[in-house]
C-alpha cells in the first residue's frame, strides 16, 4: 500500500487520513491506495520546492541533465514492471504498455540528459544581453491515459531548467508516479527538487494551481479542467500550458494509398483503447471511395482482439473506470440516435467480458459535420467516417471542430500533402504515416490549449526571459 506522499526528500504521512482507492479496470479489484491528500500537503510540498529551487537553480546544467540521464537508464531497466504496473493501473494492453507507456518516457528523458539542450550562456541584442532563468516553482498536474508519460514530459525538462517541481498524477492511475518517485530517491535527486502529492483534482489541484508561491502550472487533461486551472492560477497571475482534448482529423486525399492509410488510421484509433487525446477519430474521405473505406475498416476491426490487458495477444483492453465506460457507450448510443451508420461494434458490451470495463471498437460511417460524434471528444474506440467532394472541403470539414491538437494527411505524393498539412489548423500533422518525434515540439491550436511539450520546445516552456542592459 502506498500510504504516503514524497515531501523533501522523504516519504511521509499525508496531513489528511483519507486515502483514494486504485483499481484494476480489467478485474474491478481494488489493488492499492494512495493518500487523498490536501491542501496543507500541497503548501508543505511547495514549500520544500522553494527552499530548493536557488541552489537547484544554480546547479550546472550539466549535473541537472546528469540526472536525468540516469532517470532515463533507470527507467529502461525497469520497463517490464513499469508496464506491468500501468497495466494493471489504467487497463493498457501490456505490448503497449512495455513499448508506449514505459518506453517512451525513457527515450523522453534521456532527450534532456545533454545539458546542450539548456540555453546558459545568453544572447548579444545591442547593448543588452538576453538571459534564460528558470521560471521557479512548477505545479504539475497530470492525466491517466499515459500516467508516466505525461509526467516525464513535464518533469524532465523543467528540472532540466532548473525549476524544482511539485507533481499531482491523477488518482485514477496514480502508481506509475510513485515508481518515478522511487526512482528519484534512488538516485539521489536534492531534498525539494521533486515532491509528489497524492489527491484529488478539485483539492490537491486547485491548491497547487492557486498556490502564491507556485510560479507556474503545466496541465494536461480535459479541456473543461483546463479552463479552470487557467481561472484559478490567473488569480495570482502564474504562466500556464495546457495540453487539453482533441478531435482530430486523418485526412485521406484520392490519390492515397488507401488500404495503408485505413489501416494506419484504424490502428492509432484504438492505440490506448483510444485513451489518447491525439487520436485520429475523424477520418475524412472522397466520397467516391466511401463504400471502399467502410470495408476495409469492416475488416480491420475483425482483427482487434478484445481482453485480458496482461495478455500478450490482446489489442484492446478496458477503458480505465466504471464512469470512463459509460461515458463512451453513451456516445455511441448518441450516433445511433442521430443517424449515423453503425459499421462495427456498438454500445453492448463484449462477448464474454461482463466484468471489467470494456468497450466494443466502433466504427460510425455517414457522420456529418455536426454529429455530436464529430464535435466531442469521446476518449474510447469509437472512429467516425465523414466524406467530402472537393479538397477544400476535407480541409473545411478537418478545421471545423473547436479542438486543433493533431491531424494527418494522406496523399500520393508527399508534397502535396504537406501543402495540405499546412492548411490544418492541429499543432502536430502527420503525412503519410510519419513518426511521432519526440524531440518536436507537441500542443495544440485553439481549446486544445497552449503551449508545447517536449525537445527543446518543451524546455523553453520552463524560462524566464531577461534583460541585463550593459
Amino acid at each position: 500500500m502506498r500510504d504516503v506522499i514524497y515531501v523533501d526528500g522523504k516519504w511521509v504521512a499525508s496531513a489528511g487520513s483519507a486515502t483514494i482507492d486504485v483499481v484494476n479496470p480489467a478485474t474491478e479489484e481494488v489493488i492499492d491506495r494512495v493518500p487523498e491528500g490536501t491542501a496543507a500537503d500541497v503548501d508543505a510540498a511547495v514549500a520544500a520546492a522553494r527552499r530548493a529551487f536557488e541552489s537547484w537553480a544554480a546547479t550546472p546544467a550539466e549535473q541537472r541533465c546528469g540526472y536525468l540521464g540516469r532517470l532515463a537508464a533507470k527507467l529502461k531497466e525497469r520497463n517490464q514492471v513499469i508496464a506491468e504496473t500501468i497495466t494493471a493501473d489504467m487497463g493498457a494492453p501490456v505490448k503497449i504498455a512495455q513499448k508506449v507507456q514505459a518506453g517512451l518516457p525513457a527515450v523522453v528523458a534521456g532527450s534532456y540528459a545533454d545539458p546542450a539542450i539548456v540555453p546558459e550562456r545568453g544572447e548579444e541584442v545591442g547593448n543588452s544581453l538576453i538571459v534564460r532563468e528558470p521560471i521557479g516553482v512548477v505545479g504539475a498536474i497530470t492525466p491517466w491515459n499515459y500516467p508516466l508519460h505525461q509526467i516525464v514530459a513535464k518533469v524532465a525538462p523543467a528540472l532540466a531548467a532548473g525549476c524544482t517541481v511539485v507533481l499531482k498524477p491523477s488518482e485514477v492511475a496514480p502508481l506509475a508516479a510513485y515508481l518515478l518517485t522511487e526512482i528519484f530517491d534512488e538516485i539521489g535527486l536534492p531534498p525539494g527538487v521533486f515532491n509528489l502529492v497524492s489527491g484529488t483534482g478539485p483539492v490537491v489541484g486547485e491548491a497547487i494551481a492557486a498556490h502564491p508561491d507556485i510560479d507556474m502550472v503545466t496541465f494536461t487533461g480535459s479541456t473543461r479542467a483546463g479552463s479552470r486551472v487557467s481561472e484559478v492560477a490567473a488569480q495570482t497571475v502564474k504562466r500556464v500550458a495546457l495540453e487539453l482534448g482533441g478531435k482530430s482529423p486523418n485526412v485521406i486525399l484520392p490519390d492515397a494509398d488507401l488500404p495503408t492509410a485505413v489501416k494506419a488510421g484504424l490502428s492509432n484509433v484504438y492505440l490506448n483503447s483510444g485513451q489518447t487525446c491525439t487520436a485520429l477519430t475523424r477520418m475524412i474521405v472522397h466520397r467516391d471511395q466511401r463504400d471502399e473505406v467502410v470495408g476495409l475498416l469492416a475488416d480491420g476491426v475483425a482483427k482487434f482482439s478484445v481482453g485480458d490487458p496482461s495478455d500478450a495477444a490482446t489489442k484492446l483492453g478496458p477503458l480505465v473506470s466504471a464512469a470512463q465506460r459509460d461515458r463512451v457507450r453513451g456516445y455511441i448510443r448518441q450516433g445511433i440516435e442521430e443517424g449515423a451508420t453503425l459499421v462495427a461494434g456498438g454500445p453492448d458490451a463484449p462477448e464474454g467480458l461482463d466484468k471489467g470495463y470494456y468497450v466494443r471498437p466502433t466504427v460510425f460511417a455517414d457522420v456529418t459535420p455536426e454529429m455530436t460524434i464529430a464535435q466531442e471528444e469521446i476518449f474510447g474506440p469509437v472512429l467516425s467516417v465523414l466524406t467530402y467532394e472537393t479538397e477544400d472541403e476535407a480541409v473545411a470539414i478537418a478545421n471545423n471542430t473547436q479542438y486543433g491538437l493533431a491531424a494527418a494527411v494522406w496523399a500520393g505524393d508527399a508534397e502535396h500533402a504537406t501543402a495540405v498539412a499546412r492548411r490544418i489548423r492541429a499543432g502536430q500533422v502527420e503525412v503519410n504515416g510519419g513518426a511521432f518525434n519526440p524531440m518536436a515540439p507537441f500542443g495544440g491550436y485553439k481549446q486544445s490549449g497552449n503551449g508545447r511539450e517536449l525537445g527543446r520546445f518543451g524546455l523553453e516552456e520552463f524560462l524566464e526571459t531577461k534583460a541585463i542592459q550593459r
